[in-house]
């Protein structure tokens, strides 16, 4: 079964390949993500490595993390399933609800007592 592994701390001149022949000394890599900006498309300083099996990884782990790596520490460990996010969360929280002068709460620049406006 294959494992993955979070890879943080990198720097942002890192490329897929050099972290691909990195991991090899540890076992078979079987897929490398370099996370980017979406915007920017520069590196946000962390990947996922998928090694072949579970001793693959471990030994990975052993061998690499804390150890430099492009001048900066490696940071390498199990990587935890992705969290559910749901927009509706997100919008919530810039929207009101929390006290941050959403629509008829709140306060805000223009009508420092909060709540709605009267004239």
């Amino acid at each position: 079964m294959q494992t993955k592994l979070y890879v943080g701390n990198l720097s942002y001149e890192t490329t897929e390949d050099e972290l691909r022949d990195l991991f090899s000394q540890a076992g078979t890599v079987s897929s490398v993500a370099l996370i980017k900006d979406r915007d920017s498309g520069r590196s946000k300083g962390f990947a996922f490595v998928e090694m072949s099996n579970q001793s693959e990884a471990e030994k990975a782990i052993q061998l690499f993390n804390d150890q430099t790596f492009g001048n900066r520490p490696l940071k390498v460990n199990i990587a935890r399933p992705k969290e559910e996010r749901s927009f509706g969360d997100r919008y919530d929280d810039r929207r009101g609800g929390n006290n941050r002068g959403g629509p008829g709460g709140g306060r805000n620049r223009r009508n420092p007592r909060g709540g709605q406006r009267r004239y």
